[in-house]
C-alpha cells in the first residue's frame, strides 16, 4: 500500500474540514447520482492501485473509547485509507473522540447503527476489499445507465439494499423512512409505478402464496391461529367458511381466500399505501415496529413495510383535504377509508448497492440479493415504460346508402388499412 494519501482519503479530508454547507438533502437517487457514483468509482479505483486498505484484526471488536495499542493503530489505518479520518487524527494509538467519530462517520455510511464502537458487522464492513466496493460502484453506474424512471417534482424511492425510503420534493429529500423489505428467498422487485391513493384501517387479503406457505402450516400446529390472527376465511359470494370445516392436513389448493380484519394488530397495520403493479406489492404500516431498530431489515414477503409512514401518507396527500391530524382522527375511528391522491406520485424501488451522496460521502449496503452480477443488473434495472396505445374514438355506422358509381359504372373499392 502506498504510503501517500489516496484520492478518496484527500477528498474526504477536505470535506472532514470542510465548514461550508453540503446539499445533503439532495436524494440518494436522482439524476445526479451517476456523475458523483462516478467520481466515487474513480477515488476507489486509486486505492486499489495502491494495494487497498489495510486489514482490521478481529480482536479489534474488543477495543472501547480509551483503548491503546497496536489494534487501535490498523483501526486508524483502515479509517483514514477511506476517508473516516483526518491525516492529522492518525498519529498515536489511543482509542480518542477522532476515532470514535471516524467509527461513527463509517457506520453511518454503511448503513449501520453509529455507535462508535467496532462491532460484527462493523468489521465485516471494514474488512471488505476494495475490489468488491469497485463492483458495487459500477453495478450502480451500469443500472443508471439503463435507467427508465423519469425524475418527477415529487417522487418517491425505496433502495432496496438500503431498506430505506425517501421522498422527493423539487429535488429535495422531505422525508426520509426505515423500511423492512423483502427476505432473500422472498425478494422485493424493482419497479417503477404510481401512488395512487391511502387506505386507512385496511383489510388485508392474503396472498395465496403465503396462505400455502404460511397459514396452512400454522393452522396443522395450532387451529385457534385464524382466530388469534383476527382473520377469516371467505369463499363464494364471500361467505364466511368455519376454519373447522377445513381438512388442514391434507389441504394443498384452497378453495377460500384469507382476510385479515382492520385493526393494529392487522399486518399492514393501519395504513396501506397503494401502487397498483404487476407484481401486486406495496407500501405499508406494521404493527411489529421494534424491528425498525435492526441494521438488518430484510424480514417481509416482498412489500415494503415504512416507519413512520403516516407522516409520508400525509406527504402524499398535501393539496387534498387531509392533513396529519385529520389521517389520525379517521384512523381512530376503526373504519376503512379510501383515500385517492389529488395527483399519483411516481415510485421507484431500485436496487442500489453503491453510489456518492451529496455530502460527498460515499455509500454502501450489502448486496442482499446477489443481484451485483452481469446478469443480476439486467434484472434489477428500471426499465423505460411503455408508452400506452393512443385510443381511437369510435366512428359510429353510417346509414346504409346508395352505392356511389365510378364513371365506368362499378361500386368503387374498399380503401386498404392496417386492420384489412
Amino acid at each position: 500500500m502506498s504510503a501517500r494519501p489516496s484520492i478518496l482519503a484527500l477528498a474526504a479530508a477536505a470535506l472532514l474540514a470542510s465548514t461550508a454547507l453540503v446539499r445533503a438533502n439532495e436524494p440518494s437517487y436522482g439524476p445526479n447520482t451517476y456523475d458523483r457514483t462516478l467520481e466515487a468509482l474513480i477515488a476507489h479505483e486509486d486505492v486499489a492501485n495502491r494495494g487497498g486498505w489495510p486489514k482490521v484484526p478481529a480482536s479489534a471488536a474488543s477495543l472501547k473509547p480509551d483503548s491503546q495499542g497496536p489494534d487501535v493503530v490498523a483501526l486508524k489505518q483502515r479509517l483514514l485509507a477511506s476517508g473516516d479520518l483526518a491525516p492529522e487524527a492518525v498519529a498515536g494509538d489511543i482509542y480518542d473522540a477522532n476515532v470514535t467519530e471516524g467509527v461513527k462517520r463509517f457506520q453511518r455510511r454503511h448503513g449501520l447503527s453509529d455507535l462508535g464502537t467496532v462491532g460484527r458487522l462493523t468489521l465485516k464492513a471494514m474488512n471488505t476489499p476494495v475490489e468488491s466496493r469497485l463492483n458495487q460502484l459500477t453495478a450502480t453506474l451500469e443500472r443508471l445507465k439503463g435507467n427508465g424512471f423519469n425524475f418527477a417534482s415529487r417522487y418517491v424511492v425505496v433502495n432496496i439494499p438500503g431498506a430505506s425510503v425517501e421522498a422527493i420534493e423539487n429535488g429535495t429529500v422531505a422525508q426520509r423512512h426505515l423500511a423492512i423489505v423483502g427476505r432473500p428467498d422472498r425478494p422485493s422487485p424493482v419497479i417503477q409505478a404510481n401512488i395512487s391513493s391511502v387506505n386507512l384501517n385496511p383489510y388485508w387479503t392474503v396472498p395465496m402464496s403465503i396462505v400455502k406457505a404460511d397459514i396452512i402450516p400454522h393452522m396443522r400446529k395450532d387451529p385457534s391461529f385464524i382466530a388469534k390472527s383476527n382473520m377469516k376465511l371467505l369463499g363464494a359470494e364471500n361467505k364466511e367458511i368455519d376454519p373447522a370445516s377445513v381438512n388442514w392436513a391434507t389441504l394443498k389448493n384452497p378453495y377460500f381466500y384469507v382476510r385479515q380484519e382492520p385493526g393494529p394488530t392487522n399486518s399492514l397495520g393501519q395504513m396501506k399505501i397503494d401502487m397498483p403493479n404487476s407484481d401486486a406489492v406495496y407500501m405499508h404500516d406494521t404493527p411489529k415496529k421494534t424491528l425498525f431498530r435492526n441494521d438488518v431489515r430484510f424480514n417481509s414477503s416482498g412489500c415494503a413495510r415504512i416507519e413512520g409512514v403516516r407522516d409520508l401518507g400525509a406527504w402524499l396527500l398535501e393539496g387534498t383535504e387531509w392533513n396529519r391530524q385529520s389521517i389520525e382522527d379517521e384512523i381512530a375511528k376503526g373504519e376503512r377509508k379510501n383515500i385517492t391522491l389529488k395527483k399519483q406520485v411516481p415510485v421507484a424501488w431500485v436496487y442500489l448497492t453503491g453510489w456518492q451522496g451529496a455530502d460527498g460521502q460515499v455509500q454502501f449496503r450489502d448486496d442482499i440479493y446477489g443481484l451485483d452480477t452481469p446478469q443480476g443488473i439486467v434484472t434489477s434495472t428500471i426499465q423505460a415504460r411503455k408508452p400506452k396505445p393512443k385510443a381511437t374514438a369510435a366512428v359510429p355506422p353510417a346509414r346504409p346508402a346508395a352505392a356511389p358509381k365510378t364513371a365506368a359504372g362499378n361500386p368503387p373499392a374498399a380503401p386498404t388499412t392496417a386492420s384489412n
